[in-house]
């Protein structure tokens, strides 16, 4: 953030004449956390459709399921509100399954399989921020495959589900070698839908990752992306105090993007979520932030930001 943004935002916090954030992760009542699927909203379900699908070529590429797209909206943490087009195909999803070897590594962390050395923290942080592909590979022979799919199907999070379409699955190192552990349905090596990526940061937004701690530091992990593409080149347009929580993925035709947005004021806090098969598809990911934040702004009592 902006340093003069910063000092004037603290300002106005210690005047009252802003409202104070709420810190992440939220603390909401565990009775009151619904499950994601649960919270799909009409309004913003038909908000993003006539955004996105207004887009000849972005409509083309959902009709041909090579496109999907998932938000979440975050202004009431006890009325979230949830969308998603294409939310259960599962695609090839280059780096952002990353994300599943962090929590199988936290899980390890937390239950003594794995100690936490400095080694290992500067491990997680190049595979998060800068997405090194050395890093993940060492994580992911640290941890193992079986941890990793325990993890993603574990009954607690149920982030890869064969009856929903699959999910997060990281099956082989990046860079190359070794053996694999494909997913099941697809034959996918590393895959993600975007409704268990909305998921994933739903739970880690409460907390309710493997510890209220271990999501505290998994959200660490994810501030601050080294890399400024996608949504990040946009959102630092729109919105450079935001603060933004992030993982995405290349390879090939292949791109995906994942961003918790907490901004400044209530207004611009989501999650959004976008896989991609097409040679546009980093451009396209850029594009999809103003489009989604219309639709954001479209439903009840959602203010006009920007």
């Amino acid at each position: 953030m902006n340093t003069r943004i910063t000092i004037l935002v603290l300002i106005l916090l210690w005047c009252g004449l802003l409202p104070a954030q709420q810190d992440l992760p939220f603390s909401v009542p565990n009775d009151q956390i619904k499950p994601l699927r649960s919270l799909l909203d009409n309004k913003l379900q038909m908000g993003l459709e006539n955004q996105i699908l207004k887009n000849p070529k972005w409509k083309k590429l959902i009709d041909s399921k090579l496109m999907s797209v998932g938000v979440v909206d975050l202004r009431d943490p006890k009325n979230v509100k949830f969308a998603r087009i294409n939310g259960n195909h599962m695609m090839y999803a280059a780096s952002l399954p990353k994300i599943a070897i962090l929590l199988a590594a936290m899980d390890a962390i937390e239950k003594g399989t794995l100690k936490e050395t400095s080694e290992v923290k500067k491990d997680m942080r190049l595979m998060i921020s800068k997405s090194d592909n050395q890093a993940s590979t060492r994580m992911i022979d640290r941890v193992g495959y079986d941890r990793i799919e325990s993890v993603m199907t574990d009954p607690k999070y149920e982030f890869y589900d064969e009856e929903s379409g699959g999910g997060l699955w990281v099956g082989k190192r990046y860079g190359g070698g070794g053996d694999t552990n494909r997913e099941p349905l697809k034959n996918l090596s590393h895959a993600a839908t975007v409704t268990q990526v909305c998921r994933f940061y739903y739970l880690l937004a409460n907390g309710k990752l493997v510890t209220r701690e271990r999501s505290s530091q998994m959200l660490d992990l994810l501030e601050n992306p080294a890399l400024h593409h996608k949504f990040v080149n946009t959102l630092n347009i729109l919105a450079p105090d935001a603060r933004i929580f992030r993982k995405s993925g290349s390879w090939r035709n292949y791109h995906s993007d994942s961003a918790l947005v907490w901004g400044i004021d209530k207004n611009r806090r989501y999650i959004l979520v976008a896989l991609i098969e097409d040679p546009a598809g980093e451009q396209i990911i850029r594009n999809l932030v103003r489009p989604v934040e219309t639709a954001l702004r479209n439903t009840k009592n959602y203010k006009k930001v920007n």
